[in-house]
């Protein structure tokens, strides 16, 4: 099936999807065949084998398509004043408190949402039509900036206007998320999805190159209420994108009719697929103990190596450059695998205990390149697996799992690191989240390889090269 302006003369293919993989097979989407094919003839199906291959030789290939192009550019300008909120965010409550629970509650508030509504939001999103649903709740967030803006410029903001702002965006993200992740799939069809997946990621991390750095800029010369500003106005550019699309260059996807149940029905279908259930579990750990970044950077940055805004926003320019060298490989690589995943989850974890006793500021902020790198390639991989893996009309309650999960972990997760960080110091609360990242990693590596019926096997090469670790099929399997 077309994936560039051919397709403008007509719609795209209603998408289907194959046979799920057996639980003999957790890798089955390292397949070359896509999780959803057209139903009609053979020069679809021709189409798509060639779009698939264009995918791989490209690293901008989803690009070409002109809806996608739209959605993309408006997420750059959008992503840029997200980032720049969440680091003003952050920065005016340490300021108004001078605590670091206070930020972790404050996360805690803007993720909280997810974790108590992402299931019926998944819900919604599968039977809602996916570009009049972004147009609301991308607007909706572009309003709560502006309110806080004027708030704070005005010299009225209290920390618990933070608090309520924090919460509405965390509630309109429940719809959000899973249906701008899932309108990926109808801007550029399944030949596409992978690339175009690794690019979302590489967008927001580019975003988050620049972001931070204004905002270091704009706290330490204007104030926060200026970020929040700019972040608000920034939301004209997505929804610009959305209304100049061309409806008929959508790809039909089929959408859920109206039932009772639909929401068990999810879970059933999850709990059934442990090519599914697997990466979500490893992702929840990792987002509840490990991503906690906005209390980790902001209580090094002020606490252990006494420094401001700028040091702050320095932690996190240089973790969003390891994100985005991440997203871009993924974007490279054309496939998605589950040993991919979980070797990333293990050296995340690694890296992140190490960090944890650096010595200096220097060595601690170069460490946050790798653990950027790795942490973009669990999440890109985990998100690519499951949309490849998961059916059209199942993908948006799917998706609000697996966001409700990582997201939604952060409110359980976030006080505790604060608390730990206040209690015990920086240092306890990183080393801690590296500890349970890496032990979670290995646990589901373990769980992967009997499901799949493989075992360790270490050998050398050649009968005397150097080791090597493999995972082969046990005897008898």
């Amino acid at each position: 099936m077309s994936t560039g302006p051919g397709i403008t003369s007509a719609p795209g293919p209603r998408a289907t999807h194959d046979s799920p993989p057996t639980p003999d097979d957790p890798e089955h989407p390292e397949s070359s065949e896509s999780p959803e094919s057209p139903e009609s003839s053979k020069e679809p199906a021709a189409k798509s084998a060639k779009s698939s291959k264009s995918a791989k030789s490209s690293m901008w290939s989803s690009l070409r398509v002109r809806n996608y192009r739209l959605f993309f550019i408006g997420q750059v300008v959008s992503n840029t004043g997200t980032w720049m909120q969440r680091i003003a965010q952050d920065w005016l409550v340490l300021s108004l408190t001078g605590s670091s629970t206070a930020v972790g509650v404050t996360t805690a508030l803007q993720f909280l949402p997810m974790l108590l509504f992402g299931l019926y939001g998944g819900v919604l999103v599968d039977r809602l039509p996916k570009r009049p649903t972004l147009l609301v709740t991308q607007s909706a967030m572009g309003a709560t900036g502006v309110v806080l803006a004027v708030l704070t410029l005005s010299g009225h903001v209290q920390v618990w206007h933070v608090y309520l702002a924090a919460f509405l965006v965390g509630l309109a993200t429940v719809v959000d998320n899973p249906a701008r992740q899932s309108f990926v799939s109808e801007m550029v069809g399944p030949g596409q999805l992978q690339n175009a997946v690794s690019l979302n990621s590489a967008n927001f991390q580019s975003a988050r190159l620049v972001g931070p750095a204004v905002a270091g800029v704009l706290i330490t010369g204007v104030g926060t209420g200026w970020a929040f500003l700019l972040n608000g106005v920034s939301f004209v550019a997505p929804i610009a994108g959305l209304l100049l699309m061309r409806s008929r260059e959508l790809y039909e996807v089929e959408r859920a009719p109206r039932g009772r149940g639909q929401m068990r029905e999810g879970l059933r279908y999850v709990a059934g697929r442990p090519d599914l259930i697997y990466p979500i579990v490893l992702v929840g750990f990792i987002g509840t103990f490990g991503f906690n970044f906005p209390v980790f950077l902001s209580a090094y940055a002020d606490d252990v190596f006494h420094g401001n805004a700028g040091t702050y926003s320095l932690f996190n320019t240089l973790m969003a450059v390891g994100s985005l060298v991440g997203a871009l490989l993924a974007a490279r690589r054309g496939t998605s695998r589950l040993r991919v995943m979980v070797g990333a989850a293990l050296l995340f974890g690694v890296l992140e205990t190490v960090a944890a006793v650096s010595p200096s500021l220097w060595p601690f902020a170069l460490l946050m390149v790798p653990i950027g790198m790795f942490g973009m390639t669990i999440n890109v991989t985990a998100n690519t697996v499951i949309q490849m893996s998961t059916e059209p009309a199942m993908r948006g309650r799917v998706l609000s799992l697996y966001m409700m999960v990582f997201l939604g972990g952060t409110p359980v997760g976030a006080p505790i690191v604060g608390w730990v960080t206040d209690v015990y110091g920086p240092r306890v609360a990183l080393a801690a989240g590296g500890l349970v990242s890496a032990v979670a990693s290995v646990v589901i590596a373990v769980l992967l390889a009997r499901v799949g019926g493989l075992r360790v096997a270490v050998d050398r090469q050649g009968g005397r090269g150097r080791l090597r670790v493999r995972l082969v099929p046990r005897e008898g399997v």
